[in-house]
Formats: structure tokens, sequence, C-alpha cells
């Protein structure tokens, strides 16, 4: 049996897979392979230098936005203006891989990890499973407009979950014969929009990368089990808040211990305007 995870992008509702993590551990599952995107990539080389969910939760309790979304009003206005390609540097982000990840090549993580990112000019898909492992991840992670492209090599690079921010394929492909999905999922209960252009660029991009997973999960039977982890729903914050990060991960790890325990029955959390459609999360072949 070879066990994968798959970690998908998702910004602050990444500590939504903290709390899958420790779940699932609990229950002595723990990944022979992982793929990550995006800030699965960065829980994903977390995960995947051995410290496992206790390191990676101690780790998000500490998080404050600052630490990956630090707004710098004159960065901001040359973004707006045409002199700069993002609105946030990437530079504390960079600060936190190298403080917190315990390997320096993808090759060299204790886990097997592939990152999942972009060619910013083909708009391929990109897996990487060696070389520099910061920039690596911050590739994954450096959503268009938002944060800076990565050189990795020769290929400039931007967030995987514009091609593929749940690969599941990718896992099986890479030989995987059990998938475990742990999705960030969306604010699928904000009370009002966001009121900020990263986090309304955020929040549009969860509602495309959760479509695409409904719709995925919806049409194919996969070669091997697929288990998607139920995320929380309701969620009433964006993408960029991470003032309810101990919450999310309180709650994760609760309702994953509950689904376990139950058996996986729940359904998968659609967009809100589909919640009337039910569709499991064990996918088995036919």
């Amino acid at each position: 049996m070879t066990v994968a995870f798959v970690l998908s992008g998702g910004a602050s509702l990444g500590a939504v897979q903290v709390g899958m993590a420790k779940a699932l551990e609990s229950e002595d599952i723990r990944p022979d392979l992982i793929i990550g995107t995006s800030v699965g990539a960065i829980n994903g080389g977390w995960l995947a230098g051995g410290g496992g969910a206790d390191e990676l939760e101690h780790i998000w309790r500490s998080l404050r936005r600052s630490d990956l979304f630090p707004m710098r009003p004159v960065h901001g206005l040359r973004a707006f203006t045409g002199r700069a390609p993002n609105l946030v540097p990437n530079a504390r982000l960079r600060r936190l891989l190298t403080r917190h990840l315990r390997f320096a090549r993808l090759e060299d993580a204790a886990v097997p990890l592939t990152v999942v990112a972009a060619d910013a000019q083909s708009g391929r898909e990109v897996l990487l499973r060696e070389g520099p492992a910061i920039d690596s991840i911050l590739a994954s992670a450096a959503l268009p407009a938002v944060f800076p492209p990565v050189l990795v090599g020769e290929r400039l690079l931007i967030d995987g979950g514009v091609v593929n921010n749940t690969p599941i394929s990718t896992a099986i492909d890479s030989g995987a014969t059990e998938v475990w999905v742990l999705s960030t999922g969306y604010s699928c209960g904000l009370p009002a929009p966001p009121t900020t252009a990263v986090s309304m660029a955020m929040h549009a991009v969860a509602l495309l990368v959760q479509q695409r997973l409904v719709l995925e999960t919806r049409s194919r039977t996969y070669a091997v089990p697929v288990h998607l982890v139920p995320p929380p729903c309701p969620i009433s914050v964006t993408p960029t808040d991470f003032s309810h990060t101990d919450e999310l991960i309180d709650r994760a790890e609760a309702g994953t211990r509950q689904w376990l325990g139950n058996g996986r029955p729940h359904a998968l959390p659609l967009l809100p305007d589909a919640h009337a459609r039910v569709h499991h999360h064990d996918h088995h072949p036919n």
C-alpha cells in the first residue's frame, strides 16, 4: 500500500489541512508520498520534512497575515501603475520557509514530495521533484499578480493552482495505491464580498478551483481509492484572513475525526448553487 496525501491551495485556509492531518495521523494514516499545490506545497513541504502534524500545527498557530501577505502601499502602487508584476513581495514567505523547512532540495525530503507549479510563459503544468526546495515551493505559491513569479532552473514559474490545484491524477501516476485529498475548501459563508483587491483575487481563485474539483470528482472514476476529506463549511473568512487559524484547525480536526468515525459518509461540499446535488467522498473503480 502506497498512501499519498494531496494538498490543494487556499492561502490562509491552509489551516484546514493542519486539522485534517492531525486527525489522520491520530488514526495512523500517514503519507508515503505528498503532492502539493500552492499553500498545499508549503504544508506538504513541512510535512515532508518528517516533523509530523504537531510541528505543522505549531507553525500555523504562530502565523500572522504579515508573514505571508505583507501589504506595502508603495509596492502596491508600483504594481497598479505597471512598474511591478505583483502586489505583494515574497521575501517574508521565503524567510518563513527558510526557518521551518528541514531540507534544502526536494529530493532530500524525508517523505517524497512533488510540488505543482505552472510555466508562466506556456501555461503548462510543471511537476517539481528535484531541485531547490524553497524556490520550488515559492513558485508553486506564486499566485499571479499577487506574488512574483519565481525562476526555477531556466523556467519562470507561477502558482500551480492555475493548472492543477488538486492533483489527484498526479498522485496516482506517481504510484499511489490510496489517495487522501486534503482540500482547503473555500469561503462558502462570507457575510459580505471581500473588500480588498488581494482578498477578492484569492476568493475568486478559490471559487474557480473548487468548481474544478467538484467537476473532476463528479466525472471521473479513479483506479485506486480516493478519499476526499471534507473541509469545514461554512467558512466565513477570506483566504487572506489569518485571524481565525485556531478555529479552522480545531474545526477541521473535529470534523475529520467525526467523518472517519462515521465511516466517511458525508458529501463533498459544493458551490452554493449546487448544494442539493450529493456526491460521496470515496471513489472506487467500477
